[in-house]
């Protein structure tokens, strides 16, 4: 059995138990990690730890420790009634308030990541608080991300771009960019539906002074050491008669959100966090760890349980599969994978077995690196003339970023990590059965609509 074929099998196995023994993916993917370098690929532990995301863990602990004082202060319930105000109380629009603000993030040029870590711990805190399902605002924040994502100047799209000029391909901006718009503008408006926006929608406007409290959390909101415990909703249903009732039934007005100095102060370094990341291109994670520390020593009180609250599970489980995923690139798996797909002598087929592996190995791995290996692999049957350059480069970078919903993924770990008042490990599972039906089903769509038709 070959080296890259048991480092994919112990993989499963990872999954496996996992599932099956409630064990930390993470801590099962360092020892797996440590395994199959050591034994199968020959690899040190330098050569290991290469494959670390130290980025990824900075910004995960970065962004909950800064927002998890947001939360202690107050200051996301303030922004909660500010959107909620915005949109004259009509909670089903905020999810695509969300929805079009990271695209929008994206599209004028920021990372993904970085657009989901700004935007997914507010959006979040409005589902927690509105009963909404933490899937539907979850995926909203991360498809919308991903439809901004490959405008002509923004960072993916620049990118392909880039690739495709390289390789001396037939290039298409514009197609490209609207092709990752519509297919997460049609699966965003899929999950809305699925998941109870249409109960959203049902409910209409609150009425002015709502506290929007739902399933009976009508406690004053102006607390800024408030620790709620709430109830979640499961994903994709409605909630219960009584619980819907109560929601409705609590229209007293509550006390006025205040603009407390710690608000304030805190609302001031959410933008500057927006600020360094969008303009002076600074990283996401640094620059929210030195606010959050900043925070932290002028009003100690409102953080001290900060710490405390930033989502370690999480950061255990995203950097142990991504460590091992990083073995599995070291060894040559990903590598030997995509030359096996495109050696096969049939093009439409080749073409959505890439597509695939673009999904699959994106669900745990870089978008961004995923698609600067499989445009190049793509290359040798595209020049027989079979297939459509431009239907095929849009296929293969909507297949390898769209999928960027799976908790593995950096938007993923972000969405999983930000949600307040969830029980983490049942969301985690349906953000993996979401991202699981995304990769079993997009590829195909996408390798239908705009491969198989030949495209450019």
């Amino acid at each position: 059995m070959s080296p890259e074929l048991i480092s994919i099998l112990v993989l499963a196995v990872v999954f496996v138990i996992a599932t099956t023994r409630s064990i930390n993916m993470g801590a099962l993917a360092f020892a797996a990690a440590f395994v199959v370098g050591t034994l199968v690929a020959d690899l040190d532990a330098d050569g290991i730890f290469a494959g670390f995301p130290g980025d990824l863990f900075v910004v995960l602990v970065g962004v909950t420790y800064l927002f998890a004082i947001a939360r202690s202060n107050g200051t996301t319930d303030w922004l909660v009634h500010a959107s909620v105000r915005l949109v004259r109380g009509r909670v089903a629009l905020i999810p695509w308030v969300m929805f079009a603000l990271t695209g929008a993030l994206t599209a004028i040029g920021a990372v993904s990541p970085a657009a989901v870590a700004i935007v997914a711990p507010i959006a979040l805190s409005f589902a927690a608080r509105y009963g909404i399902s933490p899937l539907l605002m979850g995926a909203m924040v991360v498809h919308g991300a991903q439809g901004g994502g490959f405008s002509p100047i923004s960072i993916y799209g620049s990118i392909v771009n880039g690739i495709v000029e390289r390789e001396k391909l037939p290039g298409n901006e514009v197609t490209l960019f609207l092709a990752s718009l519509i297919v997460n503008l049609v699966i965003a408006a899929v999950v809305f539906v699925v998941c109870g926006g249409l109960r959203l929608w049902r409910q209409g406007s609150l009425p002015e002074g709502v506290s929007g409290a739902p399933q009976g959390r009508g406690e004053p909101r102006d607390q800024p050491h408030r620790t709620g415990t709430g109830t979640t909703t499961d994903p994709g249903t409605d909630p219960s008669p009584t619980a819907t009732a109560t929601a409705t039934r609590d229209t007293t007005p509550g006390p006025t959100l205040l603009l407390t100095p710690p608000r304030i102060a805190t609302l001031v370094s959410l933008v500057a966090l927006v600020i360094a990341v969008l303009v002076f291109d600074l990283d996401a994670g640094l620059t929210a760890i030195t606010l959050a520390v900043l925070l932290s020593a002028v009003w100690p009180d409102d953080s001290r349980k900060a710490v405390g609250e930033i989502a370690w599970p999480t950061v255990l489980l995203i950097c142990g599969v991504l460590t091992y995923v990083g073995v599995l690139d070291e060894m040559g798996t990903i590598t030997w994978a995509g030359e096996g797909v495109s050696g096969i002598g049939v093009p439409l087929l080749a073409a959505v077995l890439l597509c695939y592996i673009g999904a699959i190995v994106s669900a745990f791995a870089s978008s961004v690196g995923i698609m600067g290996a499989l445009i190049p692999l793509a290359v040798p049957f595209l020049a027989q003339g079979e297939i459509g350059a431009v239907g095929m480069v849009a296929a293969l970078a909507v297949s390898a970023t769209v999928v960027d919903v799976s908790p593995f993924s950096t938007n993923g770990a972000l969405v999983l990590a930000a949600a307040p008042d969830v029980d983490r490990e049942r969301f985690f599972r349906q953000l993996m059965v979401y991202g699981g039906i995304v990769v079993a089903a997009v590829p195909a769509v996408v390798w239908l609509v705009m491969v198989v038709p030949g495209w450019g």
